[in-house]
């Protein structure tokens, strides 16, 4: 039993990461910065950990922690190809076509 908590323990303390990385993912719209090898390789992990959970003598609860730290980096994954998706677009330059006048007074 005091396995499998601190099993718990490791899964939740590996998978608080995810929501800001998939909250950062979102909001910022671009891939660059992420590392699409990273985060195949920790989904092989993850897969390997359920692996492991089914070939025990008696598979355990913990498999839902795997499973749920499983989808956070497979939504992270899609985000990730989303934004490559919008950093391949075209984008507006930012004031582009906006053209200020200067204060007053101010040289031009």
């Amino acid at each position: 039993m005091w396995a499998e908590l601190l099993e718990i323990g490791m899964l939740l303390a590996f998978g608080a990461a995810w929501p800001a990385s998939i909250l950062k993912s979102w909001r910022s719209r671009t891939s660059r910065g992420k590392s699409l090898a990273f985060l195949l390789i920790v989904q092989a992990g993850y897969v390997c950990g359920v692996a492991a959970k089914f070939l025990a003598p008696r598979p355990s609860f913990v498999i839902a922690f795997y499973f749920l730290n499983m989808l956070a980096v497979g939504i992270d994954t899609a985000l990730y190809f989303r934004n490559r998706l919008l950093d391949a677009s075209p984008r507006p330059e930012s004031g582009a076509g906006i053209r200020l006048r200067p204060a007053k007074g101010a040289p031009e």
